[in-house]
């Protein structure tokens, strides 16, 4: 089994940043893709950006491209994904998820293991 806690979410007005950290334990942290995906009242969960176990390959989603970073730090056995220019529609809560294999294909991101979760809100 491997534990994610997500942590970093919060309240922040338009045009704001924050940066979300999820630390892993119980196993090999660098053989693991890390993925961040969200979660919008209403809307599907949709994976956001995705990072392999190097960190050496990732992307992110059209529609946070140039806005979102992800990134990691197998040393501290976390991954965090930096918001900047937040807007209202980035409101979700953002889960961080670990699985065997990463994707350039976001939706096709298939995690074992998936964090409880942190609620970002950007207001207007």
């Amino acid at each position: 089994q491997m534990q994610l806690v997500e942590s970093g979410g919060g309240l922040v007005q338009a045009g704001g940043s924050l940066r979300l950290s999820c630390a892993a334990s119980g196993r090999t942290f660098s053989s693991y893709a890390m993925d961040w995906f969200r979660q919008a009242p209403g809307k599907e969960r949709e994976c956001v950006a995705a990072i392999s176990g190097s960190g050496g390959n990732k992307n992110v989603a059209d529609s946070v491209k140039g806005r979102v970073t992800i990134s990691r730090d197998n040393a501290k056995n976390t991954v965090y994904l930096q918001m900047n220019s937040l807007k209202p529609e980035d409101t979700a809560v953002y889960y961080c998820a670990a699985g065997r294999n990463f994707f350039w294909t976001l939706s096709m991101a298939r995690p074992e293991y998936w964090g409880q979760g942190t609620q970002v809100t950007v207001s207007s």
